[in-house]
């Protein structure tokens, strides 16, 4: 018997089919312990030793595996195959040694890149020892996270209060966004024209060509500064005749981009499907754990965390013979495609991310997943299939137009995509469009053409700001300046909106106040730790560790005498001095130029007061320096409401147009609770029509349509073909919901409300249904495995109120900083048995409450019985000696004999 241990229990149960009886398969469920959150954890002076914890569900885990090898003669460690997985092998091996259990024992280690039964079997043919200097890499990287968030995060804490944390990756992917940030406050748009004219041939097929050069001087794009020099320009133009000086046709080549790598798979899913990076990877985890096809569970993509482009060999051939029989010949290249990563170490050389079989088409695999399954399954195909077509061919047109009257030049350039080649299969997303006259279709035409002009057009234009930050831009501008590395990027991403250091607004970062003070602090205390090329050095030497060209302890050595001096440097720091940095480096930004020139910093309460940044309990704002005589405060950052499309303030009322149908006017007004459209109808004896903005609609962008479509809410679906029952859509308190006799289902996302058709609708109620929940999908966002002690299935679901971990009858609340996608087995079966301890604790204090309620009645009513018994017998006592008495003053007023006589 052959112990085996994977990370995960599904993963676990799918690999003991591929090898049979003779293995034990067992999960590890993640890793299995990690440094304590507390100081002391990493000891710098004792040569960086470091304490780890194990939480109880790992140790019974770890109990069950040291069990199983004792019974056994072989041990395989089989968790994944990157830095992450050889870590976890690390850390089981390091405790069963430490237990004993292995004298004798032979242990290997293997890894495979894909779930299926061949890459298994190949994978246990070949296995190989602990890659030690990959779990090196892998406690440097630990230990300088946990140095730099332990030691940092206490000096924000004292010197600059309401800052949450500081990390070693976080705070500069935080400073990249806050100084995009800044970049579009300090820009000042620039007015430039340009003069475009409509042509048109003999054949009157019609194009259009822009001014190029004016008096044999070519045309910069700011020499038309201004209206007038534009219409100059343009009547210019207007007053000549045209012909075909110049007419230029240059082949071209497109090549196809190489198959997905951990960041640009995040990046294409966030711009073509709407993930953000969590949701991608944990949809990704499930494609390659695999589904059950042919009873089989088998992996559908090969392993998702790399930077790896190659492809194997047979995986080529594969894609090829598919390419040949979905597309044809003239699509398959004459030489397989091979493709090189830019990266440094990439990932230890793993492929890329590639269909496990290539004949699974998309089409094919959609009735085996999930919507988003299907989705990325989909992204993934197309682009690794499409990096091994032919690449497309075109045709680059540039056609100079002049004037032999006058020395004015125009050009009109444009392509025609001659052989489509990859382009047909798939084409990869852009984080900003960009106006492409190239596309354009131009006319054959030859030198001394007649060309025919219609209308002239001058128009003006404004340079933009560079555009925040999406997620796709943002992993891009990570990877590009090697910050962190791709498989970190969606928990750096989903920490920096935990502290609510970022807003997400239209998918785009905004920095928080907080997060722009967090950044002027760090740059003007510890500027060298938050500079991209000294975290980009940082991440070249983890990478030497793990290639076994460094030495992890000299690297945190050389790391950690600089960086306790610089914080050293900060005890005797004053408040004071921190304000007083932050005033000069974010003045610009708290105290913007006013229009009337006067000054910005002026106290508006008070006449000689200056405003400066101060620091309170919850955080930073503005008040006056004659404070306590003047107690003017403000926000961090004033808001200006005026004339600013993306701010509402309460009160504010501003008109939408008329409904369409019912002639009324509909405005828009920000109210106490948030802004709301209204329906305003004077005749109404009731109270006006309204309906909240969506959450996820930014202000600006809502219009006529969009109102007109909330106030018609709550919208019919159809009606149920059971029962006839008409199905509701509509947006309540707790989000977007279907509703039809009484029962409710969930919907994602406010959009759903309008665009659900009837079959969707069915099936979500019916889902709904079938979980015994009101309100709620029936289909769990996440599946954990099993409860290591209930035995129950643990999985992550929306409810009414927020997300939640189930297990059982047993539901536990997520809590709030924690976004559903990042939940671990281990969290969740903390939670659960947190909850089933109160739930037994309090079932246990009922108990107790009632028993001492029997007992204290018990006593009373005997208590009561024998006051009611002493009663009694003092009535009897106190009747018999009435009795007694009177019989014995009848017996004394009786006569005796002698009187009688």
């Amino acid at each position: 018997m052959t112990v085996l241990i994977v990370e995960s229990p599904a993963k676990a149960k799918t690999i003991n089919k591929y090898l049979g009886n003779d293995f034990e398969v067992l999960a590890s469920y993640g890793h299995v312990r990690d440094l304590p959150s507390k100081d002391g954890s990493v000891q710098p002076d004792d040569d960086f030793a470091m304490t780890w914890n194990v939480d109880p569900d790992s140790k019974k885990r770890l109990n069950e595996i040291a069990a199983a090898v004792k019974k056994t003669d072989r041990l395989v460690l089989a968790t994944d195959p990157d830095r992450e997985g050889e870590a976890i092998s690390w850390h089981v091996l390091d405790v069963l040694e430490a237990k004993g259990v292995l004298k004798g024992k032979k242990v290997e280690r293997v890894t495979f890149n894909a779930i299926t039964k061949k890459s298994v079997l190949e994978a246990m043919a070949a296995p190989r020892e602990i890659d030690q200097p990959l779990v090196d890499a892998y406690l440097a990287r630990r230990a300088l996270d946990y140095l730099v968030g332990f030691t940092l995060s206490p000096v924000l804490w004292r010197k600059l209060p309401g800052s949450r944390s500081a990390g070693r990756v976080q705070s500069v992917a935080l400073r990249i966004i806050c100084d995009r940030e800044l970049e579009i406050e300090k820009f000042v748009p620039r007015e430039y024209w340009s003069v475009l004219a409509n042509m048109a041939n003999d054949g009157a097929h019609k194009f259009e060509a822009r001014l190029f050069a004016l008096d044999g001087k070519k045309l910069g794009k700011y020499d038309l500064a201004n209206e007038a020099a534009a219409t100059s320009a343009k009547q210019r133009i207007e007053a000549a005749d045209f012909f075909v000086e110049a007419a230029e046709a240059k082949p071209a080549k497109r090549h196809p981009a190489p198959p997905f790598t951990t960041s640009t798979l995040q990046q294409e899913a966030s711009r073509k499907l709407g993930f953000n990076a969590s949701r991608t990877m944990q949809v990704a985890q499930k494609l390659y754990e695999g589904v059950p096809i042919n009873g089989e569970v088998t992996g559908l993509i090969t392993y998702m965390r790399t930077d790896g482009v190659s492809m194997a060999g047979e995986a080529i051939a594969a894609a090829r013979g598919t390419i040949q029989d979905e597309f044809g010949d003239s699509y398959v290249p004459d030489v397989p495609r091979a493709y090189k990563s830019k990266a440094k170490n990439a990932q230890e050389a793993h492929e890329a991310i590639r269909p496990v079989n290539f004949r699974l088409t998309p089409k094919k695999a959609r009735g085996l997943l999930n919507e988003d399954q299907a989705k990325l399954y989909e992204l993934v195909w197309k682009r690794a299939m499409a990096s091994q077509m032919e690449s497309a061919r075109m045709e680059r047109t540039t056609i100079t137009i002049a004037t032999k009257t006058d020395q004015i030049e125009l050009r009109a350039t444009g392509q025609v995509i001659t052989f489509d080649g990859f382009l047909t299969l798939y084409q990869e997303g852009k984080d900003e469009k960009s106006d492409d006259e190239d596309e354009a279709r131009l006319p054959a035409l030859k030198q001394g053409d007649a060309i025919t002009r219609g209308d002239v057009l001058a128009r003006q234009h404004f340079t933009e700001p560079p555009p925040r930050f999406s997620e796709a831009s943002l992993v891009k501008a990570l990877e590009e300046q090697g910050i962190g590395r791709p498989s970190t990027y969606a928990s750096i991403l989903t920490t920096l909106r935990d502290r609510d250091y970022v807003r997400m607004d239209r998918n785009r970062f905004i920095p928080e106040d907080k997060g722009i003070l967090v950044t002027a602090f760090l740059e003007n205390f510890f500027r060298r730790y938050v500079e991209y090329d000294f975290t980009a050095s940082l991440e070249d030497q983890l990478d030497e560790i793990s290639d076994g060209k460094a030495n992890w302890k000299d690297v945190l050595n050389q790391f950690w005498r600089e960086f306790s001096a610089a914080v050293d440097e900060t005890t005797d720091l004053r408040v004071t001095h921190v304000l007083d940095a932050l005033n000069e480096s974010l003045g610009h930004h708290v105290f913007p130029a006013k229009e009337d020139g006067s000054n910005p910093r002026g106290c508006p309460k008070c006449d000689n007061g200056e405003l400066s940044l101060k620091v309170g309990r919850f955080g930073a704002f503005v008040g006056c320096s004659n404070y306590p005589e003047c107690k003017f405060t403000r926000p961090f950052t004033e808001s200006d409401d005026d004339g600013d499309a993306t701010k509402l303030a309460a009160g504010d009322v501003r008109e939408l147009g008329n409904h369409p149908e019912l002639g009324h006017p509909i405005t828009f007004r920000g109210g106490r609770f948030g802004p709301y459209v209204q329906l305003d109808d004077p005749e109404a004896e009731k109270k006006p029509k309204r309906a909240s903005l969506p959450k996820g609609v930014a202000i600006d962008e809502m219009d006529l349509a969009l109102a007109v479509k909330l106030l018609g809410l709550p919208r019919v679906v159809g009606d149920h073909p059971e029962d006839g029952k008409p199905i509701e859509a509509a947006i309540g308190r707790y989000g977007p919901y279907l509703r039809h006799a009484g029962k409710y289902a969930r919907l994602t996302e406010w959009k759903e409300v309008f665009e659900t058709g009837l079959n969707r609708a069915v099936t979500l109620l019916a889902e709904a249904k079938a979980s015994g929940g009101r309100g709620r999908a029936a289909a769990p966002l996440k599946e954990l495995g099993n409860h290591p002690e209930l035995g129950d299935p643990m999985t992550v679901h929306n409810g009414r109120y927020g997300p939640y971990v189930k297990c059982g009858k047993i539901n536990a609340t997520i809590p709030g900083e924690r976004e559903p996608d990042d939940i671990t087995a281990e969290e969740a079966a903390e939670w659960i048995t947190t909850k089933a301890a109160k739930a037994g604790t309090k079932k246990k204090a009922a108990k107790k409450k009632t028993a001492k309620k029997k007992t204290a009645k018990k006593k009373t009513a005997k208590k009561a019985a024998k006051k009611k018994t002493a009663t009694k017998k003092k009535a009897a006592t106190k009747k018999k000696a009435a009795t007694k008495k009177k019989a014995a003053t009848k017996t004394a007023a009786a006569p005796s004999n002698e009187d009688a006589t």
